[in-house]
């Protein structure tokens, strides 16, 4: 089983949380590291609400089905049925027990917001995306806290070259995808997967027919990944109005398909209303959803950078849940136009920006917009990196750095000890 680099906040929540909450995606592996947990370092009885019995029991009377739980209990799929949340929260308020109710949810609860606030001050929300690439390798890595670091630690040269890294792109970090040894079985599980959340999850939470034109949505925001997200536009494309396209949008963020990256702001109340980048939960099922596979590389490098991009982002967002620095992720456009495509900001207010780039070699113009940033923030800009799928670490001047992709799970990366 591969070792999943939350567990410890998940065994941290547990031990001074009656309700810990652990969503994410369908099939992202929320499932079976609870069941690890239930079985190994948190001994708990585990329901899934995927069961039919579990699910009409639960339905049929929340109060009396969740008083009638002793010791530690895990309910999977919890967000079937939404109820059960306002009887939790009379059972916590009677014996406030650390680690009493371990949750999964395939949808958002913070975008629920009956479902949030009920449980507000009793319940600690993490989430569990698909595998990142150190989860891949057995390592637990430490990018985030290396860059905003005094000195980056030294990185010389690294053996993947830009095949090797494309190819991860393209497979992304599903479990049952890393598993499956052909592109047909790959196309076959994620025809499926998304079969299952269009016509069953989202259907559930929207309670609505008439989603046929959904996977048409997802396809076409895949063919955006990591663009601004322009509603106009994409309502006119699709042939649907700005009002539906919102609704099916926020449905798609609910179930963790989509992930909005908001624009940096020294002002909080601008990155409110600033446009957002929107980036899909993964980047295997970006390019399946877009067509790209290996064989067919030539004829779709334009949208390579996009998903690079898109993969970098959300490598970072899964890095948060164990880095230390645990920094907000962002885009970045100064007043001039000048843009950098993500901004880590630090709780300190520090910020480090990253660029990057689809090719094999880098230069001095490749760190124009980073100069940009530094310019713009001032004392606030701690460092600029550069990601491109060469194999060099270069420094490009000072606080300045190129790096190759693969120092995302290499730099200040650590052997998991399971």
């Amino acid at each position: 089983m591969i070792h999943r680099n939350i567990t410890g906040r998940i065994k941290a929540a547990l031990s001074d949380s009656p309700v810990v909450l652990l969503n994410g995606a369908r099939q992202s592996g929320k499932s079976t590291l609870v069941k690890k947990i239930a079985s190994d370092m948190h001994p708990a009885r585990y329901l899934t609400l995927d069961d039919a019995g579990v699910l009409a029991a639960a339905k049929h009377d929340p109060a009396e089905f969740i008083a009638g739980l002793d010791g530690n209990i895990v309910i999977d799929e919890v967000q079937r049925a939404p109820e059960l949340f306002l009887a939790i929260k009379a059972e916590v308020d009677r014996n406030r027990k650390p680690g009493r109710f371990l949750l999964t949810g395939s949808a958002n609860v913070m975008l629920l917001p009956k479902l949030s606030e009920s449980l507000a001050g009793r319940m600690e929300i993490l989430t569990l995306w698909p595998l990142s690439q150190g989860e891949i390798e057995g390592v637990r890595e430490g990018f985030i806290d290396a860059v905003f670091g005094d000195k980056l630690p030294s990185f010389s040269r690294t053996t993947e070259d830009r095949t090797q890294t494309i190819k991860r792109i393209l497979l992304g970090g599903y479990p049952e995808v890393i598993g499956r040894a052909t592109l047909s079985r790959r196309k076959a599980w994620f025809g499926s997967y998304i079969t299952t959340i269009l016509q069953r999850d989202v259907r559930d939470l929207a309670h609505i027919e008439g989603l046929t034109i959904l996977p048409r949505v997802l396809s076409l925001i895949a063919a955006r990944a990591a663009s601004l997200l322009n509603f106009s536009e994409l309502s006119r494309s699709i042939g649907i109005p700005q009002t539906t396209l919102k609704r099916y949008m926020s449905l798609l963020e609910t179930t963790f398909l989509l992930q909005p990256l908001p624009s940096w702001s020294g002002n909080f109340g601008k990155r409110l209303v600033k446009a957002p980048k929107v980036m899909l939960n993964d980047t295997g099922l970006v390019s399946n959803l877009i067509g790209l596979y290996e064989d067919g590389m030539e004829a779709h490098q334009g949208i390579i950078g996009a998903v690079l991009e898109n993969f970098v982002a959300m490598e970072l967002r899964k890095q948060e849940a164990w880095s230390q620095m645990q920094p907000q992720v962002f885009h970045f456009r100064t007043q001039t136009g000048q843009e950098v495509d993500i901004a880590l900001e630090n709780t300190a207010g520090k910020v480090v920006g990253i660029e990057t780039k689809a090719s094999k070699t880098v230069n001095a113009q490749d760190f124009k917009g980073l100069q940009a940033m530094a310019e713009s923030l001032g004392r606030r800009f701690h460092r600029g990196i550069v990601l491109y799928t060469g194999s060099e670490g270069l420094p490009f001047g000072k606080n300045m750095q190129a790096l190759p992709v693969s120092a995302l799970w290499t730099l200040g990366a650590l052997k998991n000890t399971k």
